[in-house]
């Protein structure tokens, strides 16, 4: 296994009495674009101040190439200085110079090239993230979204083999942040260098990123790939997979699959509770072809109308991308009845329904299961035990 270009060891980094780095180890894989991410105020821009020396750590050790800091001589962290780049996430240009001058300045600073070679080294970088118009303004002028490709063309001008890229999507609009991450990429794939993304864009991150760090309340609760990362089913790891689903959740008052093990288990000793499951396969064709508001919309319909009837008077969750769970508390019933019920609820949901009538690349359907609940089986067991057996609800 290659070495790690960077890596912390039990790092610990405080301010006052606020605890921001609380013995953090974590390695930054060579040629890799790694995702550093997290809450607001987790640590992760001052990860990386470490990372670049400046800031240095209260305890713990940082090693460039097993290297370590805290013996390296000035000149020798110099040397590794010159080959990383950063870019910050509040831009950090200079007022006073323009678009060109602000991007050409690291070339200046070490001495690179004619005025000529790094007038074209300033235009093509430049033309790739669309500021060639603004080559002549100052800063000030600029929007936000402006500033930011600015200090992105600033930091990949001098095409270093290591860049730090804080927040570079912040401010963006949807185009221009799908922009700066294929361009990201793109750079990473021509030159192979390593990248540390700091970003909250997930899951959008995951599409470019080969390794991701989760930093939460100054630990690093998550290292791994994005594919293991899919493959988690921790409850704090959840919102940093389904930011849109728990939102979803939210708006039409789904309780989360945490809640729904707390509400199974307070009911399994209690008589006559069946529990009652419901796939909207489908769903994720939906949000990937139709988009997250056509998703939303049917999750939206099929939920209130399955709050507002007899079949969940105790709440719905969701136990899963497209499923959802109820508990029914009933007598003398059976599973067809509880189907049927379902069957005739969700025929009165037009957008559902109108979404399922489309071609079968996009098409949603229903599947359902229903039984008593077993007191001794694990929430999730029995879960998957009805899907594993579910019908199909026709419409």
């Amino acid at each position: 296994m290659d070495t790690p270009l960077i890596r912390f060891e039990n790092v610990h980094k405080a301010f006052g009495d606020k605890v921001v780095l609380d013995g953090v180890s974590l390695t930054i894989p060579r040629h890799a674009i790694t995702a550093i991410i997290g809450k607001s105020g987790t640590g992760k821009s001052v990860l990386v101040k470490h990372a670049i020396g400046l800031l240095q750590p209260d305890r713990g050790e940082i090693f460039f190439e097993d290297l370590p800091y805290s013996q390296m001589s000035r000149k020798a962290f110099r040397t590794i200085k010159a080959r990383l780049s950063y870019m910050f996430q509040q831009n950090a240009l200079f007022d006073s110079l323009t678009v060109f001058e602000n991007v050409e300045l690291p070339l200046k600073e070490r001495g690179e090239g004619t005025p000529r070679e790094r007038a074209a080294r300033v235009k093509e970088v430049c033309a790739q993230l669309d500021i060639l118009g603004a080559l002549d303004q100052f800063p000030k002028a600029l929007s936000g979204g402006m500033q930011k490709r600015v200090a992105l063309a600033r930091a990949l001008i001098t095409q270093p083999e290591l860049i730090f890229f804080d927040e570079p999507t912040t401010g963006l609009d949807p185009l221009r942040k799908n922009a700066v991450l294929a361009m990201i990429a793109q750079y990473h794939a021509r030159f192979g260098f390593t990248a540390v993304i700091i970003t909250h864009d997930v899951p959008d991150i995951f599409l470019v990123a080969q390794a991701v760090r989760i930093l939460d309340n100054g630990q690093v609760i998550f290292s791994g790939s994005p594919l293991e990362l899919e493959a988690q089913k921790s409850e704090a790891l959840r919102p940093y997979l389904d930011g849109h689903g728990i939102l979803a959740e939210e708006l039409v008052g789904l309780g989360s699959r945490a809640a729904f093990v707390e509400a199974i288990r307070g009911a399994q000793e209690k008589p006559d509770v069946w529990l009652v499951v419901l796939r909207l396969t489908g769903l994720r064709e939906v949000r990937d072809y139709r988009g997250q508001v056509a998703a939303f919309s049917c999750l939206r319909e099929v939920v209130t109308r399955l709050a507002d009837s007899p079949l969940a008077p105790t709440g719905l969750w969701r136990v899963g991308v497209e499923t959802v769970a109820m508990l029914v508390a009933a007598t003398k019933t059976t599973e067809q009845d509880l189907i049927q019920g379902l069957a005739t609820i969700l025929a009165s949901c037009s957008t559902a329904t109108a979404v399922g009538r489309l071609s079968n690349r996009r098409r949603l359907t229903f599947v359902a299961g229903a039984a008593p609940l077993q007191p001794h089986v694990p929430p999730l067991h029995q879960v998957h035990a009805l899907l594993t057996s579910a019908r199909g609800i026709p419409l």
